[in-house]
């Protein structure tokens, strides 16, 4: 608790007490010199050792830097206003936990915050089986394959909350898809426009006109070979049953007779020199 006095000669402090008994039953292990530790390193507050004084095991005593009578007051309140938030022991970038019960009687802690690493090792908590939702804080501390199974995870966790079941190999196609350049990218425009380097495969999401616009001025070439580029241009996707492409054909090789091929305008068999011809 932490209050404003005025005293009796004329002079302003806050005087902070711990409630021992709740830090004994949370088993914090802080105490006076805790707390004034904390309030010294805190970087906005830029007060001196001689600013925050021990009184007690319990009870903290804070100056103000200035103690000029004008402003005094506006200083000591801003000054309340940001002990108020000064982190003494924990995780800073943790809200709150709370003691979660499962329906099979087992109890696991529910930490509203970031910074995984950090719980993970935490004392008391096993790190093997903490998880997070934040897809991104895995892929930095866990690695990218931690970060796709835990986008089929999430994906599984929210469809079958709303009692919708889907196939596994779809959440795997999706997971692969925003996982397979090395990081986690969303399916968005900025996320597909890394993804592939195709131009109608990125002016199929969003802003067509604006990537068509852009690729005509840039001069780039599409080579059509992903499944969106092939249903825009009207052809058969390289996938399935149009995943073959033809590497003889025997009714030119009829024609030429036998000794001659033709491949993509080149011809090559017997004649010339040496038995050998090739003509373009």
């Amino acid at each position: 608790v932490a209050a404003l006095i005025w005293s009796g000669v004329g002079r302003v402090y806050i005087s902070i007490r711990l409630d021992m008994d709740a830090v004994d039953a949370l088993q914090l292990n802080i105490n006076a010199a805790t707390v004034r530790q904390s309030i010294l390193a805190h970087p906005r507050l830029r007060l001196k050792d001689h600013h925050v004084l021990c009184r007690a095991e319990d009870k903290v005593v804070v100056l103000p830097a200035d103690e000029s009578k004008q402003g005094l007051l506006f200083h000591m309140e801003e000054l309340l206003g940001h002990l108020s938030r000064v982190i003494v022991m924990g995780i800073p970038t943790v809200e709150r936990a709370v003691i979660n019960k499962e329906k099979d009687g087992r109890f696991n802690l529910l930490v509203e915050g970031t910074n995984l690493q950090a719980v993970m090792a935490t004392s008391g908590v096993s790190g093997t089986k903490s998880t997070t939702n934040h897809v991104f804080e895995i892929e930095k501390f866990l690695g990218i394959e931690a970060a796709r199974s835990a986008i089929m995870g999430e994906i599984q966790y929210t469809m079958s909350s709303h009692g919708m079941s889907i196939d596994g190999r779809h959440m795997m196609l999706l997971a692969d898809c925003m996982t397979y350049k090395g990081e986690v990218l969303g399916i968005t425009r900025f996320g597909i426009a890394k993804m592939k380097d195709s131009v109608l495969h990125t002016a199929s999401f969003e802003k067509t006109a604006d990537h068509l616009f852009d690729a005509a001025i840039h001069g780039r070439v599409d080579d059509v070979v992903g499944v969106s580029e092939s249903i825009i241009m009207g052809i058969p996707m390289p996938v399935g049953t149009g995943l073959f492409k033809l590497r003889h054909d025997h009714d030119i090789q009829l024609r030429l007779g036998p000794g001659r091929e033709e491949d993509g305008g080149v011809v090559v068999g017997g004649g010339g020199k040496g038995g050998e011809e090739t003509r373009n």
